[in-house]
């Protein structure tokens, strides 16, 4: 894949705001060990959350401006959000990032829009290149290695990266298309999530997807409320719309409908840290979706 660094321009007062925000100190090296704490780091202090849409908040693809909504505001968002913000700390920390865009898979496995999802492929100074995806909702806790065409275990499931048309064990069903040569499916517990394209993108080139997905009736970000994250424990938190969740690593979950307003405004702020005027209410329907 041709590199295409991100040319980071936080400054060191947003990249420590930044740290501080995920409890982590700074580190004197770009080593997968500072990603992979990062990454994990990220998924536990930032929510993934689609709030603004509900709140009528405006969503800005600009690098300084997503950072400043995970520090200053101390919200998360969603995927062009997250890792738009997350890119540019691992830039400003040393590391190597190229975006990349993705098409999820729905129902009966069809393809969503293009640019439809914004993933990293980091590159360490000691172990080579990582995908990094901390706004996909519930996916892998810790980077996937990027080169590897095996299985790869991780606590949010059994993972693998294979080429666009093979089978879930990355067996090729036929010779494809020459169109998606470069393209890679990503594969969760033998379930395909997103299809990869494998060249660089720019940060401008996801608006028009956010804006469809912040506007459309087809959109499910317009259709459902969720915040979530990944809990200290291993497990995750998620409140989709008054409906709580609570699962444990061991796959074990609770759930409550939250009835007041005032216990729906506690929730997002003393587990999920979100402060909040007024409830954001879903336009239609609550899917609860969280990636």
């Amino acid at each position: 894949m041709t590199p295409a660094r991100i040319d980071s321009r936080l400054d060191a007062r947003l990249v420590d705001a930044y740290l501080r925000r995920l409890g982590v100190g700074q580190s004197a090296w770009p080593t997968f060990d500072v990603l992979r704490e990062l990454h994990l780091r990220h998924l536990q202090m930032v929510p993934f959350e689609n709030l603004s849409v509900h709140l009528g908040e405006e969503i800005v693809l600009e690098e300084r401006w997503l950072v400043e909504k995970v520090t200053k505001r101390r919200r998360g968002g969603f995927c062009y959000e997250l890792n738009g913000a997350f890119g540019a700390l691992l830039s400003a920390l040393g590391f190597e990032v190229t975006r990349l865009a993705a098409r999820v898979y729905g129902e009966e496995g069809r393809l969503g829009i293009p640019y439809d999802h914004m993933v990293l492929v980091v590159r360490t100074v000691d172990a080579g290149e990582w995908l990094a995806d901390v706004g996909f909702g519930a996916h892998s806790h810790y980077p996937l290695r990027w080169e590897a065409r095996g299985e790869q275990e991780d606590p949010g499931g059994l993972f693998r990266i294979t080429e666009a048309g093979a089978d879930a064990a990355g067996v090729k069903s036929g010779p494809g298309r020459s169109a998606e040569a470069a393209d890679l499916d990503v594969v969760r517990n033998g379930v395909r999530e997103y299809r990869l394209e494998a060249r660089p993108r720019a940060l401008g080139d996801f608006v028009a997807g956010a804006w469809w997905h912040r506007t459309s009736p087809g959109s499910h970000f317009t259709r459902s409320l969720v915040c979530s994250r990944v809990t200290e424990e291993g497990g995750r938190i998620t409140l989709s719309g008054r409906r709580l969740k609570v699962t444990a690593a061991d796959g074990g979950s609770e759930e409550q409908e939250l009835v007041k307003d005032e216990e729906v405004l506690e929730v997002y702020r003393e587990r999920f840290g979100i402060e909040l005027e007024r409830v954001p209410e879903v336009r239609a329907g609550d899917s609860g979706r969280t990636g």
